[in-house]
Order: C-alpha cells, then sequence, then structure tokens
C-alpha cells in the first residue's frame, strides 16, 4: 500500500485501534476486517490485548481485499496505580522480544480471573468465572469485559457499562489488583518489533493533572512516539485536550474507534472524527514495509 500527499494521508479513513475474538472484540479477526471494510476503512489495524493471535487470519482477508492493514497490538501498563493500555503499530509480530513480553503480561490473567471469580462469589454472584470463560474464545485471555457479558446475560445487569460502574471498577466487589507490565518494558517491546508505541484513549485514565504528565514524560522518555487523540472513548473537548497535548510534546497523532462490537462500541468502525488538520497522523510514519508482514 503507498500512502501519497500529506492532504490524501489527512484524509484517510484509518481505524488503528480495534478488536476480535482473540481477546475481548465480539469478531472474529477475519469478520473484523470484513466490517472495516463495508465501513470505508481505507487503513486498518487489529490491536487485541496482549495477543497477536489474530494478525495472521486478518492480514489474509485484507489482502485479499486490498485493505491496508497495520499489525498492532494493546499492550495492559500498571502506572500511578491505574492500568494504561499502550498500542503498538506497525510491528512484527513475529519477533520474539515481543512475544516474550507478551507472553509474560498474560501470565497473570488467569490468576485474576480465578480472584475476581471468588470475590464475585463472596457477593452472591456464583459461578461468574465459568459464566466468563463461555464468553472467551481465547481461554489465556479471559477480561473483566467476559464478566461483563456473563452478568448481562443471566440478568444481574442491562448492560455492559452498568456492570463495571456497580462491580468491576476499582473500589467495587469484583475488581482485583493486578501488576501489569512497565510501561518502558511495553514501549522497548513495542520498540524491538519495529513498532510506534501509542498513548491508547488517554481521557480513560483516572489520573490526576500531575499524574497525567508523569505518564506522558515517561513515555516520551522511554521512546513512546504517538496519543489517540481521536478515539471511540473521546469526547470532543477531549479530543482537543490531547490535540493539544500532542502540539506541546511533539507526538504523531492516532485515530481509533477502539471497537469491540455494535452492542459495546460507542463508535463503528471506520466512523470516527477526523484529525485536527495540523496534527501529524501517526500513519504518515508506517511504510509499506510495516502495513503487514507475510
Amino acid at each position: 500500500m503507498s500512502l501519497p500527499s500529506a492532504d490524501r494521508l489527512r484524509a484517510l479513513n484509518a481505524d488503528l485501534h480495534c478488536h476480535s475474538t482473540v481477546s475481548d472484540g465480539w469478531l472474529e479477526p477475519e469478520a473484523v476486517v470484513l466490517r472495516a471494510l463495508a465501513n470505508g476503512v481505507e487503513l486498518l489495524a487489529l490491536t487485541d490485548h496482549d495477543e497477536v493471535g489474530g494478525i495472521d487470519a486478518a492480514v489474509q482477508v485484507a489482502q485479499a481485499h486490498g485493505l491496508g492493514f497495520v499489525a498492532g497490538v494493546e499492550i495492559s501498563v500498571s502506572f500511578a496505580g491505574e492500568t494504561i493500555h499502550i498500542v503498538g503499530l506497525g510491528i512484527d509480530h513475529r519477533h520474539p522480544v515481543l512475544l516474550a513480553g507478551l507472553a509474560q503480561v498474560r501470565g497473570g490473567r488467569d490468576a485474576r480471573a480465578q480472584q475476581m471469580g471468588e470475590a464475585l462469589a463472596r457477593v452472591g454472584i456464583r459461578d461468574a468465572l465459568a459464566g466468563a470463560r463461555r464468553f472467551a474464545r481465547n481461554p489465556a485471555l479471559v477480561s473483566r469485559a467476559h464478566f461483563a457479558r456473563h452478568l448481562v446475560a443471566s440478568g444481574v445487569m442491562p448492560d455492559v457499562k452498568t456492570v463495571f460502574d456497580h462491580y468491576l471498577v476499582r473500589g467495587k466487589p469484583g475488581f482485583v489488583e493486578h501488576e501489569w507490565a512497565a510501561l518502558e518494558d511495553a514501549v522497548g517491546w513495542i520498540r524491538a518489533a519495529g513498532g510506534i508505541a501509542v498513548i491508547a484513549h488517554p481521557a480513560r485514565y483516572r489520573l490526576s493533572a500531575a499524574d497525567m504528565g508523569r505518564l506522558f514524560d515517561r513515555f516520551v522518555a522511554v521512546g513512546g512516539e504517538a496519543v489517540e487523540v481521536v478515539s471511540g472513548a473521546h469526547s470532543e473537548d477531549e479530543m482537543r485536550r490531547f490535540a493539544t497535548v500532542a502540539r506541546q510534546r511533539g507526538l504523531l497523532a492516532s485515530r481509533a474507534s477502539d471497537f469491540h462490537g455494535e452492542a459495546e462500541s460507542a463508535v463503528d468502525l471506520g466512523r470516527c472524527n477526523p484529525l485536527p488538520p495540523d496534527l501529524e497522523p501517526v500513519w504518515a510514519r508506517l511504510s509499506p514495509a510495516t502495513a503487514a508482514r507475510d
């Protein structure tokens, strides 16, 4: 895929953060690609949580239909008592350093899921882990989203957001503290695999202004290069806020729906707002060589 002029680059319908059944999305990797095509996406990144197992299947469908595709991942990081997500774009998804790092991050998920099931049982919600596993196509990646879907299907709560608000966020009975990757490690794995590190949906994080500043300070210091300015999780005011951060810190800007599924996502694939025109899009640095590695 060739990406021509600066004006054309900015106008590109790029969606550089979404999920499949390999982590906590509702659609198989192939179906994610086909939905993106139907929605007019021109450049897509599949960025499953701590896992790259869907990349090869997605690449095959994207190449068959002429869709620009970027291999990606979303890595869970612990920072200032909050879970931060760092997206890697344009990665070599077979790089041994990256694969070893992701395996290390996934290694703690099963114990956390066990503890979440036990915590929910203590408040009267029994067999939650077994129910969550029925929603997880990848047994190594049982997440809070899978617990939430089980509780909705069981009639405990009406929707996933309400489950999170009542049971699965910090301070609620089903939340379990967990130590994810260090920021410098996650960025280092991405860079070792030839990728660009991006802070995902920064407005979601419950950080003080001082801690948010420290997050960006450390991110840049260890080699991070971009921030999701446009995100399915961002309001227009939040988009403007992080556009200002990108300008002040010289960061590339990303655009992403963070699509998980039609019923759960605020924004569908390819339906994001455009980037502010003065920002440099991160996809300007994604050469054809990093679009999809065979």
